[in-house]
Formats: C-alpha cells, structure tokens, sequence
C-alpha cells in the first residue's frame, strides 16, 4: 500500500513541535514554577482560541460534543502536563523516557478498541520494535535509575491520558476541523486553568525571576506545544488513522535529544542516530500497512 505523504507530514509537524516541549521547559523553569507553566500554556493557548474562534465566526460546539471535547481536554490539557510535572519531581527525565515511550502504542491500542481500526499483525510487530528500541535506548542513557513507584504511576497515568486525548479528539475530527478540536479544549479548561494559572504565578513571583529566554521558552509551550501543535497532528491522525498516526511519534523522544544538544549543549551519541535509524524503518513499515475500520466508530 502507498504512503499517504500528506497525512505523514501533517502528523510529523505535530511532533516536530511537540518535540521542542522538554528543552523549552528547561529554559522556562528558572523564570516559573512547574505549576505555572503547566497552567500557564493551557491558559494562555486557552485565551489565543477564545480569539480564533470569535473571529472565525465559529458556533459553540452541540450540547452532544461537550462531554467528548472534555474528555479530550483532560488528557491533552490537564492529565498529561500535571502528571508528567509530578513524576519529574521524583525521578529523571530519562526514566521518564522509559515509561513514556509506550504512548504510541497505547495510542494504537486504543485506536483499536475504540475506534474499532483493524491492523495486521505487521503493525504490531514493527511497533512493538519501535517502542522496544526507544525503551533500550533510555534505559543505556541511564533510564533505570531513579524511578520510584509514585512516579511510575504518575508516568503511567500520563501515557493513558495521553492516548485517551489523542483517540478521543481524532474522533472529534471527524465532526469539525482538528484546529476547533483543540481550540474548544483550551478554551472549555479555562475555569481551570486560568485562575490556577493566575495564582501560581502570583505565589511564584517572589521566587523566581523571569527572563527574556524564560518568557520566550514559556510562550513555546503555550502556543506551539499547547496549540498550534494540535493543528497538524490531529490532522495527521484524520489522514493517516490513529493507529499508523500515532507511531509517528516515535521520533519524538529523538528530536528532543537533538534539540537538547543544540539547545541545551547535551550531547548525541551514535546509539542515539542507530536508534533513529531502527524507529524510522519502522514507522516506514507501518504506514505501508491497510488499516480498516470493522464498524462506524461513533463519538
């Protein structure tokens, strides 16, 4: 079966922006707490749509789409920033790799079960050695040390978000363009995320001192890894399907390493471009594979 190139580099932008999200978080930490910048994206992306949306002319979301946009939202929004910042302040980054780099294939499972897509058992080979190879990877990079139970289950908990608001918003595409999926997701989090938001910074404000680097690392996260972000990958995953979409993401954690060396002075080994080499062949291999739906998913 061809590639679909379009839905492929839709869903390659998403990551691309999602990739920059952990070193611009470093950059961010010295000028707001972790609470400020989980709210804080959300807040402000929250507010940037709330202004798409008026000036789109766009009508508020059917009564029968607010539970599945909320659903949405308390992954992609909430689960997911929260539970990733309470696990970092436990263990590394590198064992957070480990756990995490599950997410496109919870993301699939998920596509399966929910929006009923069959995959052949290729799929399911090339992904468990995508996922696989990621997992090695962390774990030479140091990955196994530092994890404690809390931060597995915050971990965990942040891998099922995740999916869940992946799924459940590819689903929402099929009812309205992926930009209004995720502009009414920031936008519903508001009574939320904004005064949370509000008083983390007022609280932190003694405590931290903000810099230009800091304001601008910060503003990535909003509108880029918060927003803009979403506008390409659920695209991606409309195109594609959830399942091959979602290992796309496999990169990922690849990108970042790079982005950190030139960022952040990290440096990249050749474990780090074998292992992008064996996740690549293997996305390749997946979106040359049929997915089939068995049945109409409904929302």
């Amino acid at each position: 079966m061809s590639i679909n190139y379009r839905g492929l580099g839709y869903a390659f932008i998403g990551v691309l922006v999602f990739s920059f999200t952990l070193p611009m978080v470093k950059l961010a930490l010295p000028g707001f707490s972790p609470w400020t910048l989980t709210f804080g994206r959300a807040a402000l992306a929250g507010l940037l749509a709330l202004v798409f949306l008026r000036y789109s002319k766009v009508a508020f979301p059917d009564r029968s789409l607010i539970l599945p946009l909320l659903v949405t939202a308390s992954g992609i929004v909430v689960g997911w920033p929260i539970l990733t910042t309470l696990a970092l302040q436990e263990t590394t980054s590198a064992h957070a790799a480990v756990i995490t780099a599950g997410l496109p294939m919870a993301t699939a499972v998920l596509a399966v079960f929910r929006l009923h897509e069959q995959v052949p058992k290729t799929f399911w080979v090339a992904a468990a050695i995508g996922t696989l190879t990621l997992v090695v990877y962390a774990l030479l990079r140091g990955g196994q040390e530092g994890g404690t139970l809390i931060s597995n289950l915050y971990l965990l908990g942040a891998v099922i978000a995740a999916a869940i608001g992946y799924a459940e918003g590819a689903i929402l595409t099929k009812l309205m363009p992926g930009w209004q999926v995720v502009s009414w997701c920031v936008v519903l989090s508001l009574p939320v995320t904004l005064p949370y938001f509000v008083i983390s910074l007022w609280l932190g404000a003694a405590s931290h001192t903000i810099t230009p680097v800091s304001l601008l690392a910060f503003l990535f996260t909003a509108f880029g890894s918060m927003y803009f972000g979403f506008f390409a990958w659920y695209r991606g995953l409309a195109e594609l399907g959830v399942a091959k979409g979602s290992q796309v993401q496999l990169l990922q954690p690849l990108l970042t390493l790079l982005w950190s060396a030139i960022l952040l002075g990290e440096v990249v080994t050749g474990a780090t471009l074998l292992a992008a080499s064996v996740v690549i062949i293997c996305i390749s291999v997946v979106q040359r594979l049929r997915v089939r739906l068995a049945k109409k998913s409904t929302v």
